[in-house]
């Protein structure tokens, strides 16, 4: 069953690891893999990555990626969502604490956080405007 405008909003603003996928290179598969990203219903979805990344090349080259989120309790449900890239920019330490804090417990975000932009190198958030949903509750089949 499709879930409603604000059943798949809702969803996507939940803390759930995402699978990126980008368009690569000619003679190879899309680029593939899990990433933590930010979102508000109604918003944009951001995430944020190394500035020399491969999936931060792919992106920029694209201008566009897809994100699929989905669980298997209490039943299993999936948001998959494609859009544009609308704005990319430096990522801060404030955007690192925030996306940290979507996914950790409390008390260990400073750490992550201060480990993180000591090791991780140059950061960009990418946005992207959701333009395209596939979503489906399947029950608990």
């Amino acid at each position: 069953m499709d879930l409603t405008r604000a059943q798949r909003e809702q969803f996507l603003a939940e803390p759930h690891v995402a699978a990126l996928a980008v368009d690569a290179e000619e003679g190879r598969a899309p680029l593939a893999v899990p990433i933590w990203y930010q979102y508000t219903p109604g918003a944009d979805i951001w995430i944020m990555t190394g500035a020399g990344s491969r999936k931060h090349e792919l992106i920029r080259a694209a201008g566009r990626f897809s994100l699929l989120v989905e669980r298997v309790e209490p039943t299993i449900r999936y948001v998959s969502v494609e859009g544009p890239v609308v704005d990319t920019r430096p990522g801060t330490l404030e955007d690192l604490q925030e996306i940290s804090a979507r996914y950790l417990p409390a008390e260990k975000v400073d750490g992550y956080v201060e480990f993180a932009s000591k090791n991780h190198g140059e950061q960009v958030i990418v946005r992207m405007r959701p333009e395209r949903w596939v979503t489906s509750d399947l029950g608990t089949v």
